[in-house]
């Protein structure tokens, strides 16, 4: 336990979230989404964000992804504040630092494995050999080094969410963020999959994951609850995640 803690020390904060809250409308039908949110995620953790629908734990993923912004409070992202950032500039970093996957894939169904892994290059302004190059090592470490032509319609389920994950990480980035990634996924796909997760975070990559099911989340090294909009357990053991889930 010494020994864990002393290490965290060294660990850098990738993640800082500063009594953020997030409100939708005004007045009486104000929603509170998130209510004082403090939040601390170290470089290269492995992190499963938990809670009943409604909990505020997708609102939370949006603004650590950069893809909203919160009413109030302060988040930095590699030690950069990022809620007062341009629209532009948010978009710069979700290119370049932070990689996402879905539920739904998203994959462009009219191009190949390949070029949808591409596409996030094009925006970071990397040469299209370079491109093709690094397109074809993230779909080989995730096991299609031998389906880069084939359409999405032409594979299954799982290999199409292993191309979204080969597109999330194809721009080397610091953080990936996974929301419900196994959701449309049968049991042993989604024992795949994960997987894959757990190779990429070894690799020295900070995966967090949104999730309802409990079989992926003790997979992580982490889990952290949320209820009414608002942290309730930072950090949970699977043991504890059950105990916690029975009580909500």
């Amino acid at each position: 336990m010494n020994t864990s803690n002393n290490s965290n020390k060294h660990q850098s904060k990738l993640i800082r979230l500063k009594a953020i809250e997030k409100i939708y409308g005004s007045g009486n039908t104000a929603v509170h989404a998130l209510d004082k949110v403090d939040l601390t995620i170290l470089k290269g953790e492995y992190c499963s964000i938990m809670g009943a629908s409604g909990s505020g734990k997708s609102t939370v993923m949006n603004i650590i992804g950069c893809l909203d912004r919160p009413t109030k409070g302060n988040y930095y992202l590699d030690n950069v504040a990022v809620a007062k950032l341009s629209d532009e500039e948010l978009a710069t970093i979700r290119n370049r630092k932070i990689g996402f996957v879905f539920q739904q894939f998203h994959l462009l169904p009219q191009v190949s494995a390949l070029e949808n892994v591409m596409l996030p290059m094009v925006y970071a302004g990397v040469s299209s050999r370079e491109r093709r190059d690094r397109a074809v090592e993230a779909l080989t470490k995730v096991g299609l080094g031998n389906r880069l032509h084939n359409k999405p319609n032409q594979l299954s389920g799982g290999q199409q969410q292993r191309v979204a994950i080969a597109r999330a990480i194809v721009n080397r980035p610091l953080l990936l963020l996974a929301d419900e990634p196994t959701g449309a996924l049968d049991s042993q796909t989604t024992k795949e999959v994960l997987n894959i997760f757990g190779e990429l975070h070894d690799s020295g990559i900070t995966v967090v994951m949104v999730t309802h099911e409990p079989d992926v989340a003790r997979l992580t090294k982490r889990i952290i609850w949320f209820k009414d909009g608002r942290v309730t357990h930072n950090r949970l053991s699977p043991e504890e995640m059950l105990e916690v889930a029975v009580a909500s």
